[in-house]
C-alpha cells in the first residue's frame, strides 16, 4: 500500500486549504483513513479520521475548522482546512488502517504565515 498526499502549502492566516491523499496498492474494504501533523519540535497527533463508511473523528479543537472526507472509488482523502492559524503549521501526513496493517505517506507541509 502506497500513501501519496499533496495540497500543502503557504497560506496566509484565515485562509483556506485542501490536503489530497490517493492510496495504491492492495486496499481492503474496510480501512480507516486518517491525517496527522507534526508541527516542528512537537509530537505527531491525529487531526482527523474518517472510516469506510464515512464516520468521522476530529481532534477536538479542530472540529469547527477542519472537515475530512473520502471516496471510496478514488480511493482518496481529504482535509478541508478553513480559518486557518499560525500553530496549524505542520507536516501533514496522510495514514491508512486496515486490518492489523498501517501506512502512511510521505508528508505535505503546511506553513500559515500571520
Amino acid at each position: 500500500v502506497q500513501l501519496q498526499a499533496s495540497g500543502g502549502g503557504l497560506v496566509q492566516a484565515g485562509g483556506s486549504l485542501t490536503l489530497s491523499c490517493i492510496a495504491s496498492g492492495r486496499i481492503f474494504l474496510l480501512n480507516v483513513m486518517a491525517w496527522y501533523r507534526q508541527a516542528p519540535g512537537k509530537q505527531r497527533e491525529l487531526v482527523a479520521s474518517v472510516g469506510y463508511g464515512g464516520s468521522t473523528a476530529y481532534l477536538g479543537s479542530l472540529k469547527d475548522r477542519f472537515r475530512i472526507s473520502r471516496d471510496n472509488v478514488k480511493k482518496m482523502a481529504y482535509l478541508h482546512m478553513t480559518s486557518l492559524k499560525p500553530e496549524d503549521t505542520a507536516i501533514y501526513y496522510c495514514n491508512l488502517r486496515q486490518a492489523s496493517d498501517e501506512y502512511w505517506g510521505q508528508g505535505t507541509l503546511v506553513t500559515v504565515s500571520s
